[in-house]
């Protein structure tokens, strides 16, 4: 047993830190207040190879590995989570099912320039009147000729409104749930097709978008895997998924964590420094410990997953713990600045926003709790 990275993951976690820091951290606050997403970070990334971290080599990728994946999205989420959460659609459910069911011509098409940086992929499932019933999506897609035709609202959807394709959910057959929904490949400026951006709580740098689909009409040689088969292919994924939040979610806490401690250091009260005060040091103390045992959980579940090994109880512990983790950890730090981690001048009143969605997406915390007692045998 070896609890150690290797020395190639060392490597690439500094380099990583280094692109966050850098490119990232200086603009969280600004585009968290301009409720906008700064496209040139992705293209950067692009540019550095960061967008191919799941991906062979043959379509400009670096991996596949999953452990390296949750380094990055560690390092960029601990920069901005907002910002973060946007590498990380690009990294996943945007170019995920293009990867792994798409044609050949479609990755080419599609997959290689968005490894690049040049586009930029979203995925369409949420709808409005369907969320963790993902087997009971409403929206149609209605064969005629050689294509298909789509009607239907999609929500929530993350790089929406700066997305140059959206992966997109959508029924082909009536009257069956898990056998009836197939996926499809659909440019953004097909004609039918509409978008809005949303207003958020938190991750406000992050694109989040409603989509509306109106006669849309996209030919049959962009259906992504088998008809009818979508929801099994999005089953397939979202293990991965899962842990990735759970990556982020450490990240984020991190960020929380260390502004934190070095405000308990440099904060006098009293005639001494507040970490001086038990009171604090055991907030702290509980806070490295979370974080600890969260960080543990999702890199087992990565290493478990790069290995070929089922881990949907250990991915879902994984996410519903570090996402947990996460909104008692910025509390707590919040609470630790006092009357100013209330003030937006400081960061903490964004980690605190930006930790609640961890929760929500990418399965709530209820939905985890399910699929954990389910695979106990319950």
């Amino acid at each position: 047993m070896d609890f150690e990275f290797s020395e190639e993951h060392k490597i690439f976690q500094r380099t990583a830190a280094q692109f966050a820091q850098k490119e990232i951290a200086p603009l969280g606050a600004e585009y968290d207040e301009k409720e906008e997403y700064p496209r040139q970070v992705i293209i950067k990334a692009g540019e550095l190879g960061f967008l191919g971290i799941p991906y062979p080599e043959q379509y400009g990728g670096t991996g596949p590995d999953t452990i390296a994946l949750c380094l990055f999205v560690e390092e960029v989420s601990k920069a901005d989570a907002g910002i973060g959460s946007g590498l990380v659609v690009q990294n996943t459910v945007g170019t995920s099912p293009v990867f792994n069911f798409g044609s050949e011509d479609m990755k080419q098409r599609y997959l290689v320039p968005a490894i690049k940086g040049e586009f930029v992929g979203c995925f369409c499932l949420t709808e409005p009147n369907v969320g963790s019933d993902v087997s009971s999506i409403e929206m149609m897609a209605k064969e005629d000729g050689d294509s298909y035709i789509l009607n239907g609202s999609k929500l929530f959807v993350s790089n929406g409104l700066m997305a140059d394709y959206a992966i997109v959910a959508a029924r082909t057959e009536k009257g069956k749930k898990h056998e009836g929904m197939t996926l499809f490949l659909v440019d953004t400026q097909s004609p039918g097709l509409t978008r809005k951006g949303l207003k958020k709580l938190g991750i406000r740098a992050q694109d989040i978008a409603e989509f509306s689909f109106e006669d849309c009409r996209v030919p049959k040689e962009n259906l992504l895997g088998e008809l009818g088969k979508g929801f099994y292919h999005l089953m397939s994924t979202v293990q991965k998924t899962r842990i990735i939040v759970g990556a982020a979610s450490v990240g984020l806490a991190k960020a929380a964590f260390d502004t934190a401690l070095r405000y308990a250091k440099e904060r006098r009260q009293f005639g001494q420094p507040i970490g001086k005060f038990q009171g604090i040091q055991f907030m702290m103390a509980d806070m490295a410990m979370e974080i600890e045992l969260a960080s543990l959980l999702v890199y087992k579940a990565a290493w478990m997953n790069d290995r070929g090994e089922k881990c949907i109880k250990e991915a879902s512990m994984a996410k519903l713990n570090a996402s947990e983790m996460v909104n008692r950890v910025v509390y707590k730090a919040l609470q630790i600045h006092g009357g100013y981690g209330y003030m937006r001048e400081y960061p903490l009143e964004r980690y605190f926003r930006d930790a609640r969605i961890m929760e929500i997406f990418e399965g709530t915390s209820e939905i985890q709790r399910v699929i954990i007692a389910r695979e106990l045998g319950l």
